[in-house]
């Protein structure tokens, strides 16, 4: 642990806070105050104790900055080169890695996950404006062969304000995965973070500001999603809607924008399947199930949620499973437990409801089951690691997405049935298979209806890798250049020459 990490850490354990929390809006380059002088508390799921106030935002402070950003979109950040935009956003990431500590801390207070997973995320931040930063000036046009008497080209045009609605899981990551390529592309921004996690969002706009991103360009304002959240989707000065979140929060961000015709982006969650095939790796298999469903203590929209095991190993991979689940330590995410605390008291609740009710039918539960809290305070909103065993199809644990430590296992005979499962719900986000036949996996990769599928590694990829899910998961692709495509506007020119 370095020195600012140290210090940092041994400051929230001792006072439950840090010093200097950002508390107002970030709105045209400058902190403010809600119009009507309100605020609110965040919580640390760690102890279930307020740690900072915030702004509570309303309409007005949406309007505010979403005029802003349509300010700034006339000036010079649209104009400026595409190569100084890139240093610019180099300089947010080396301000994201000089903060790390104390972003991180924040991150670890204001969401609940561990120590370790929130500086991963805060590197994943800073490597992500890295590689939009050298994408600014590789955001290229076609030239398009009409004849000798054509000239005909296309322009990659900035879409305009872009509205970013945050969620609570990752706050940091997925921040910086939607504000970097639009900002990159020439947008302006206005995010709203989740209000169970707005701070780092606001200490990234503070970042951003001061590497020299021109004020205006990248605001943020924080409260509900009932007030500031709908003012902003269905406010006609955003062109461009990236949320993350819900399937039913979806739906109606869609029906908010409708009447403007704003584009959107929707990732709304998952039901993952992860398929383990007889032959392979069981070792390898283990490991990668446990972190699919167990980071971040299972509040991961990508999260390997249901295991698809065939039957012949069944019984060797969930007595490895079981085991290691069992083990896992919990506790406040400063102290990098096993697995940290859910990230609300309401969430908490959900996610015993959907065991309790499968406990009720009837399901088998090998392993974990009860809500609880931190065995060294008593305090938090802590679930056991669990593990549902040998599900059927349709069965409410499978078809909905339970978003917490809780693995779902269904059994497969025959590499038809793994497929019939595994396309069996109304998601399609991501997939894992694990299997030493490469002509399995990739026949799997092709039939399975998901955005992405990972091969024997789990959350493989990163930044450069497009992201983005089918069906009820949503639409659209976050990541990888096709993000810069999802915050431009093509236009095609012809020149009869």
């Amino acid at each position: 642990m370095t020195s600012d990490l140290q210090r940092w850490v041994q400051e929230a354990q001792a006072t439950g806070t840090l010093a200097g929390l950002p508390d107002r809006h970030f709105i045209d380059g400058v902190a403010l105050a809600s119009a009507d002088g309100c605020t609110m508390a965040t919580l640390d799921p760690g102890t279930g104790r307020v740690f900072a106030q915030f702004a509570a935002g309303q309409a007005a402070d949406v309007d505010a900055a979403v005029q802003a950003a349509n300010r700034a979109l006339k000036g010079s950040w649209r104009d400026m080169a595409p190569a100084q935009r890139g240093r610019v956003l180099h300089r947010v990431a080396e301000l994201i890695r000089a903060n790390a500590a104390r972003l991180a801390v924040v991150e670890t207070l204001d969401s609940g996950k561990r120590l370790v997973e929130a500086l991963g995320d805060v590197a994943g931040a800073a490597n992500c404006f890295d590689y939009y930063a050298g994408a600014c000036d590789k955001h290229q046009g076609d030239s398009l062969p009409l004849g000798p008497d054509y000239l005909a080209y296309t322009l990659n045009e900035p879409v305009g304000v872009t509205a970013h609605i945050i969620p609570w899981n990752y706050p940091l990551s997925t921040a910086a995965r939607g504000l970097a390529p639009a900002l990159a592309a020439g947008c302006t921004v206005v995010a709203k973070p989740a209000e169970q996690t707005p701070l780092t969002a606001l200490m990234l706009a503070e970042l951003c500001h001061q590497a020299g991103v021109p004020a205006g360009v990248c605001n943020v304002v924080t409260g509900t999603g009932r007030e500031a959240g709908a003012a902003l989707v269905r406010h006609p000065g955003v062109h461009h809607i990236t949320f993350t979140g819900s399937v039913n929060t979806g739906i109606d961000v869609m029906r908010s924008a409708a009447p403007n015709i704003t584009r959107l982006v929707l990732e709304l969650g998952g039901k993952s399947p992860l398929l383990v095939l007889a032959d392979a790796d069981l070792a390898l298999a283990a490991e990668n199930v446990m972190g699919a469903i167990f980071e971040n203590a299972g509040q991961i929209c990508s999260a390997g949620s249901r295991l698809l095991v065939a039957r012949s190993v069944h019984g060797q991979l969930l007595e490895a499973v079981a085991a290691r689940a069992a083990a896992l330590s919990l506790g406040h995410g400063l102290r990098d437990p096993g697995m940290g605390p859910l990230n609300s008291e309401s969430h908490l609740q959900k996610v015993a409801g959907y065991v309790a009710r499968a406990r009720a039918r009837g399901v088998k539960v090998l392993t974990g089951g009860q809500a609880c809290t931190d065995p060294q305070t008593g305090q938090g909103w802590f679930f056991q690691p669990t593990v549902l065993d040998d599900l059927a199809a349709f069965d409410e644990a499978v078809q909905e997405e339970i978003f917490g430590p809780v693995l779902c296992v269904q059994i497969f005979d025959d590499l038809e049935q793994a497929l019939a499962l595994a396309n069996g719900t109304p998601f399609g986000l991501v997939a894992g298979v694990f299997t030493r036949d490469f002509s399995a996996a990739h026949r799997l990769a092709r039939d399975i209806d998901a955005g992405q599928v990972y091969i024997n590694e789990y959350f493989a990829g990163g930044i450069s890798v497009p992201f983005g899910g089918n069906k009820r998961s949503g639409f659209g692709r976050e990541k990888g250049l096709e993000a810069l495509r999802s915050y431009s506007k093509t236009k095609s020119v012809v020149a009869r020459l």
